[in-house]
């Protein structure tokens, strides 16, 4: 039968635009920047990645990476094809960096795009004519960003999945040996080794104190760097002290200016957070990408109020220099006006955003504060004050040095005194200037002794590294990215190789195991020369000067053979037996705490002739107000979520979202309950029931 019905027409495109971006926060405030002829959609992050379920990297075919639709992302893609099939142009408006160009990238074959075409657009900040100045100037993906994405996803799982199976074998189920992360771990247990091989050394401070605070050091003993060593040369120089005068050898006058700190950079920003604000490097990401991304502010709108978080840069824009310098102007006048010209650490491919700054200089912190949460105010102050600090004057400082003699011994005393505060008008430091405060004394004068000062001291071992310092130890040897960095921290902790003590990072028994595989069989993995070399080859790709699958193939010709070597070799690590107070009543073997993949439960250790388990109880202390058993702490198995219930279920099913109290509601008789946080409230545990405690 002959087909007499002419092909559907394809529906009329709308004449619009459709801008695809990362995050729908950024959505919301960039739709607002650009009209009706402009539709605005989040892809959420990544729609395409490598399988979770397998490698996901065709080794023989050269390293070609097996692409899919990340799962729960169906949506999202189905509605971002609709849109784009419904507009006369699409352009592709993720972060700008390797993942944000790794995404565009994605983006474009979802949607049929060449990459050569002029499709991707980057602002470094949002606000409304940034954006709009961007979209008019839409370039082609850079090819050499989407490499260098690729070859650290491939890398990383390769290294990932191949290792990490092999230390379920030999260790543990659940561990994990990422390409970056085991160079960090690495540095953090040979630390802890530091410190656990460091044998203390005496030594004496001495010190003659003239009263008034003017405090002058022994430096210096016939000519040569003082070293005390122990009580009885303490002793002896305290004798010939005694037999001599002290006179000042000379006083020398001076000028001293100090220079502003860079703006920041995605490293800085998160050492000084740690230290100053007592952030985690995750927290410090996580509320700076809200920041980035945008806030409203009360009368003002929706706006960007840093820049691009993601950066090495310390390079500042001519406009954001000259906004900056006629703010200081206005606020400071014109001596606080600063010309300072920073140099960026790396290599010049890395410059391609600028440091962490304001968008708007002239939005003072204190003005927009009731606009932000606390921490994102804390943050925003920060960066504010650290950029505008940074393009102020020197503080300049009047400097004297005196140096005392007695006899065969020189003591020194350094002084200083602001004269100008410069940029610490508004960036204050943790260490402040001046040191010891200095009388007017001359050449040639005789000083009066009022004391002299002698404590025995003891050489320190290295300190453990805190999140600050890690950060900081990682920039300098290479490891990683500083948009890596939290991420790094957090996968170490939560898999356990390391614990937070206090501020520090401390190396568990776990870790050990680990690190102990890794540097025994996998010495490049763990090498921190080898892993900066890696990332100057990814920085080289991105360059377009290596191809990224021979970088690969490098990497891998020596990994696979360490990895065939390890399987046989390595000897399982059994782990130490942690006894319960709880009897198997089975066999009437103790039973023991193990962890699995749904986290801690108790075995019989008569395994494996007795494979009893249970799950590990924690009593609340109350009893169900329905059968008078015992509440117990549970949590969802696919949440995780911690509830209350019975010790009874299945025969009885109640359940409490608070922690139970064991005492009723006066107004329906109900259980009570507490809420979490540390000032949680007691309140009824009935829905209908509004009654609450007062707090005291």
């Amino acid at each position: 039968m002959a087909a007499s019905k002419k092909a559907a027409k394809a529906p009329a495109k709308a004449n619009r635009t459709l801008l695809v971006v990362e995050s729908p926060s950024k959505a919301r405030i960039i739709s607002k920047y650009l009209g009706s002829k402009y539709k605005v959609i989040a892809s959420v992050g990544h729609v395409r990645d490598l399988p979770k379920s397998r490698l996901g990297v065709d080794i023989e075919n050269n390293f070609e990476p097996e692409y899919i639709n990340i799962r729960g992302k169906g949506d999202t893609i189905k509605e971002i094809k609709k849109e784009a099939a419904a507009s006369s142009k699409v352009l592709l408006a993720t972060d700008p960096d390797r993942e944000g160009e790794a995404i565009s990238w994605h983006l474009a074959h979802l949607l049929g795009i060449d990459p050569d075409a002029k499709c991707r657009v980057m602002f470094n900040e949002i606000n409304k004519q940034t954006v709009q100045e961007a979209i008019k100037d839409p370039k082609s993906i850079e090819m050499g960003l989407v490499d260098a994405q690729q070859a650290r996803r491939v890398l990383d799982r390769l290294v990932g999945y191949q290792i990490s199976p092999l230390l379920w074998k030999k260790v543990s189920w659940g561990l994990s040996a990422g390409r970056v992360q085991s160079a960090a771990l690495k540095l953090i247990c040979d630390r802890e080794n530091e410190i656990n091989d460091f044998v203390p050394e005496e030594y004496w401070r001495i010190a003659a104190d003239f009263g008034d605070g003017f405090v002058a050091e022994l430096s210096k003993i016939s000519g040569r760097k003082a070293h005390v060593k122990n009580a009885e040369e303490a002793d002896a120089i305290e004798e010939d002290l005694g037999k001599g005068e002290y006179v000042v050898n000379s006083v020398k006058k001076g000028r001293r200016s100090t220079k502003p700190y860079a703006p920041f950079t995605t490293s800085s920003l998160q050492q000084d957070a740690s230290i100053k604000l007592g952030f985690q490097t995750s927290k410090t990401m996580q509320i700076a990408q809200q920041l980035y991304e945008g806030v409203n502010l009360k009368g003002i709108g929706a706006r960007g109020l840093v820049t691009y978080i993601r950066t090495d840069s310390v390079r500042v824009s001519s406009q954001a220099i000259a906004a900056a310098s006629e703010y200081i102007r206005d606020k400071y006048g014109a001596d606080y006006v600063g010309n300072n010209f920073f140099q960026n650490k790396n290599k010049a491919m890395q410059d391609a955003h600028e440091a962490i700054r304001p968008s708007d200089v002239s939005l003072e912190p204190e003005a927009i504060k009731d606009s932000l949460t606390p921490d994102q105010y804390k943050l925003y102050d920060l960066i504010w004050k650290r950029f505008v600090a940074s393009r102020m004057a020197a503080a300049e400082f009047d400097t004297v040095q005196v140096l005392i003699k007695n006899g065969k011994y020189e003591f020194k005393a350094n002084g200083a005194r602001m004269i100008f505060d410069g940029w610490k008008k508004v960036y204050k430091t943790q260490n402040p200037e001046g040191e010891v405060n200095i009388p007017k004394i001359s050449e040639g004068e005789v000083l009066v002794l009022e004391k002299l000062i002698k404590e025995q001291k003891f050489t320190q071992p290295p300190a453990r590294y805190t999140e600050a310092s890690l950060v900081k130890e990682m920039e300098e040897k290479n490891i990683g990215r500083p948009s890596t960095y939290a991420s790094i921290i957090s996968v170490l902790v939560n898999r356990k190789y390391v614990k937070r003590v206090k501020k520090s990072l401390e190396p568990t028994k776990l870790g050990f195991d680990v690190i102990g595989i890794l540097q025994d069989y996998f010495t490049d993995i763990v090498d921190v020369k080898f892993t900066g070399e890696m990332e100057d080859n990814l920085d080289s790709v991105e360059m377009g000067e290596k191809d990224w699958k021979k970088v690969i193939a490098d990497f891998y010709e020596g990994f696979s053979k360490e990895l065939k070597n390890a399987d046989r070799e390595v000897e399982r690590i059994e782990k130490e037996v942690v006894l319960s107070d709880e009897v198997c009543e089975i066999c009437g073997k103790p039973m023991a705490i193990k962890e699995g993949r749904f986290g801690k439960f108790l075995a019989c250790t008569g395994y494996p002739e007795c494979k009893n388990t249970k799950p590990i109880v924690k009593s609340t202390g109350v009893k169900c107000p329905k059968c008078g058993k015992d509440i117990i702490e549970k949590k969802g198995r696919k949440s995780g979520k911690l509830f209350y219930g019975c010790s009874g279920y299945p025969e009885c099913d109640i359940v409490f979202w608070d922690k139970p109290t064991g005492d009723t509601c006066p107004d329906c008789g109900s259980m009570l309950v507490k809420t979490k946080g540390k000032s949680g409230t007691v309140k009824c545990s009935n829905p209908d029931c509004k009654y609450k405690e007062k707090k005291k």
